[in-house]
């Protein structure tokens, strides 16, 4: 498990093999966070909302509200049928 020391400074080097796995560069602010009593994890804070610009392909037509709509109406539809009891079992009145 790699280690580090805490300088006086109260700063620490990261383990190489933590930075690779992590993807750490020089200057990338770190976010802490408590796990459980006395105990933390961190992870790179997560940048800015135009870093992610470009990974949504483009779609070649502009959906309406109406396309959106029903895109939404076919799906909740489909997780409902999904997960829908059969209603063996109920009787007349009862649902499952």
């Amino acid at each position: 498990m790699p280690t580090a020391t805490v300088t006086s400074k109260g700063q620490i080097t990261i383990p190489i093999q933590v930075r690779k796995a992590l993807g750490l560069k020089a200057g990338i602010r770190i976010d802490f966070y408590e796990v459980a009593n006395g105990e933390y994890a961190f992870r790179p804070k997560t940048g800015s909302i135009m870093e992610m610009r470009g990974c949504i392909p483009k779609l070649d037509y502009v959906p309406t509200i109406e396309d959106m709509d029903r895109a939404v109406l076919d799906h909740v539809a489909d997780l409902d049928r999904r997960t829908r009891s059969d209603g063996a079992g109920a009787s007349d009145g009862e649902t499952a």
